[in-house]
């Protein structure tokens, strides 16, 4: 049985795809680490509490093929050297990250479970996938992987959680915006 998505389904969709490519280019880097702070985990988070599973991992696969083909859609560069590169665990980890993050988000709008089902899920898988790639990519130990490639950025990514969540709620609670 093939499922439709409708127009509303689709262009929520279609701003999220946008959404992730402007939001990646407010991003500054870090020295001590090839990776960088951004705003697309705002944007992230936004997809997975305004869309379902399925959605969220389409929006950001698209958002991945954008820049794997060459794009300038990626903080700091495109192309599959970045998706190979130091930081490419974090870009496969997101598809899984922030799907599991639309499933868990509950059925009703929620700051608080918005937040905490990102801290607890979202941000475990993106930073096991930044560590397996910078230990792959870059040959250095698990130590050294996790000091370049989470404790940079728990804080950050906690307060980023809070804001995206702040805005989904809102979007979520107004009944114009639902399909």
């Amino acid at each position: 049985m093939q499922q439709t998505i409708g127009t509303t389904e689709l262009s929520k969709m279609a701003l999220c795809v946008a959404l992730c490519c402007v939001t990646a280019y407010l991003s500054f880097p870090l020295p001590f680490t090839p990776g960088m702070v951004t705003a697309l985990t705002i944007a992230m988070s936004l997809a997975a509490y305004i869309l379902n599973p399925k959605q969220t991992f389409t929006v950001i696969l698209i958002y991945l093929i954008m820049g794997a083909a060459g794009l300038p859609v990626f903080a700091g560069g495109s192309g599959l050297g970045k998706i190979f590169g130091p930081v490419g665990g974090f870009y496969f980890a997101w598809l899984i990250a922030y799907s599991v993050l639309s499933a868990l988000k509950g059925d009703e709008p929620n700051f608080k479970r918005y937040v905490l089902m990102n801290v607890i899920a979202t941000m475990p898988i993106t930073y096991a996938g930044g560590i397996i790639s910078m230990m792959l990519v870059m040959d250095i130990s698990l130590v050294q992987a996790a000091s370049m490639a989470v404790l940079p950025y728990i804080p950050g990514d906690i307060m980023k959680a809070a804001a995206a969540a702040f805005v989904g709620v809102k979007l979520n609670s107004m009944p114009r915006f639902q399909g």
